[in-house]
C-alpha cells in the first residue's frame, strides 16, 4: 500500500482533521514521510487544511 493510500485510510477511519504527527501514528508511518506526502496531496487537491496545522481529506 502506498503512503498516500495509508494516509487517506487513516483519515477515513478517524473522520476528523488531524495533524501530520497524528496521521503518522495512525498510519504507522514516519512523520517526515507523512509531511512530504501531505504537501503533495494538498497541492493535488486530495487534502485541505480546515485550520492551521490540521488536514483532512476532501469529502
Amino acid at each position: 500500500m502506498e503512503i498516500q493510500e495509508k494516509i487517506v485510510k487513516a483519515f477515513e477511519e478517524t473522520r476528523k482533521p488531524m495533524r501530520p504527527g497524528e496521521v503518522a501514528e495512525k498510519a504507522g508511518l514516519e512523520k517526515k514521510d507523512v509531511e512530504k506526502a501531505i504537501k503533495k496531496m494538498k497541492e493535488a487537491g486530495t487534502l485541505h487544511s480546515p485550520k492551521r496545522c490540521f488536514y483532512d481529506i476532501q469529502r
